[in-house]
């Protein structure tokens, strides 16, 4: 089995439209939040992406594209350019894509939708079903830059960026494939699908605040992290800077509550990526956590960090509180997220954090980033459906 590296990342993020300015944001603690543009009416605040020249940097002709695929094809883009992968230097046909999203082409079927039987439309737009389709991101990212090698979505809610990362890196080290481009991609915030959320009633009406006594619920969030991956042969064969080793993954199912998450199945995932990545759990320094900002998420989520690591748990933080839920998108960029830790040695806050819940009584490393040395971190997804992920990334 061939070891797995990561070479090249790039994301797209409410109010960040590169990775430096991700980092920038997320280690500040600044969530950008608002009232989306499909809502204007203030009921409901979002996550959004507020970017306007996303379709013009595209290389790729924006119109035959649902929101989602752009942003995954500007994320990919600069993945790609960070690792310097080439024509000339890898074999494109050797080049995996595999992109995450809960539920693609939402906005463009809520547009259809609206077209056919508000505005009584006798029919779509043409372009309708390959803007919907769910494999459309992946294959819109194979099409703008090339990549010929195995080419898929995976559709996992709340964890599919971080099951594509981690069947990517599988994919390397089986030998079907050298590099890998991976991650999530999502733009939820069409009217239809922002009501449906509400009627959960778990949305935050201010701001997301993960772990914290006081919280209220998730915001949806928009946008999509990428990651170049690439067998470490490879990657020194042509001489790329490595950012991190992607040391561990592992995927599991409660098959139990659609809804109502296991501490149990969330333990089982984490004890297994860490098995995989041949590490004892007092070896890990940092958490990123699911971290939604709901009640029962977030004591679940504490209580499995307590079963796999006891009372010498590391410190834990939620991007969350500052991208917003971006379900399909999130593990992706808590990927981005949890990478860039590493390589500053820096812990980004968890942000809006009020005081302590006697329920959540770890070290979520409230409101201000911490400096601490960082040899290994873990990343986790815990989705509706019971579906969790754990990625494991070492330096």
């Amino acid at each position: 089995m061939r070891d797995v590296v990561a070479t090249g990342l790039g994301i797209i993020a409410p109010g960040a439209s590169d990775v430096s300015a991700f980092w920038h944001l997320l280690r500040n603690g600044q969530a950008v939040t608002a009232p989306p543009k499909a809502l204007p009416e203030g009921k409901i605040r979002a996550a959004e992406v507020t970017d306007d020249t996303i379709a013009d940097r595209l290389p790729v002709k924006a119109a035959a594209l649902d929101r989602s695929a752009q942003l995954a094809v500007l994320a990919a883009g600069e993945a790609l350019a960070m690792a310097g992968i080439t024509a000339e230097n890898t074999d494109l046909s050797r080049v995996a894509v595999i992109i995450g999203n809960g539920g693609a082409g939402l906005t463009s079927l809520d547009e259809q939708f609206y077209r056919l039987y508000h505005d009584g439309q006798p029919r779509p737009h043409p372009m309708a079903v390959s803007k919907s389709m769910s494999s459309s991101s992946a294959s819109w990212v194979s099409i703008a830059y090339g990549l010929k090698g195995p080419t898929f979505v995976i559709a996992s809610a709340c964890a599919s960026g971080t099951h594509a990362i981690g069947i990517g890196a599988e994919l390397i080290k089986s030998g079907l494939a050298d590099v890998a481009v991976v991650g999530g991609a999502e733009a939820p915030l069409s009217r239809g699908t922002l009501l449906a959320w509400d009627s959960m009633r778990i949305l935050a009406p201010d701001v997301c605040r993960p772990f914290s006594k006081g919280r209220l619920g998730l915001l949806l969030g928009e946008g999509a992290g990428v990651l170049v991956l690439e067998s470490a042969a490879h990657a020194q064969g042509r001489r790329a800077t490595v950012l991190v080793k992607c040391a561990g993954f592992a995927c599991s199912a409660d098959a139990g509550d659609m809804f109502n998450p296991s501490e149990e199945g969330m333990a089982l995932v984490m004890n297994a990526s860490l098995k995989a990545a041949g590490l004892e759990p007092g070896d890990v320094d940092y958490i990123n956590a699911h971290g939604t900002g709901t009640l029962a998420n977030d004591r679940a989520e504490t209580a499995a960090i307590k079963a796999v690591f006891g009372t010498g748990a590391p410190p834990i933080s939620a991007s969350k509180s500052v991208t917003g839920h971006g379900l399909g998108a999130a593990g992706g960029i808590e990927a981005v997220a949890t990478i860039l830790a590493l390589q500053k040695a820096e812990i980004p806050p968890t942000a809006n954090y009020l005081e302590a819940d006697p329920e959540c009584d770890l070290d979520y490393v409230p409101n201000v980033a911490r400096q601490a040395p960082l040899r290994a971190a873990l990343s986790n997804s815990f989705a509706f459906g019971g579906l969790n992920a754990t990625l494991v990334f070492t330096v």
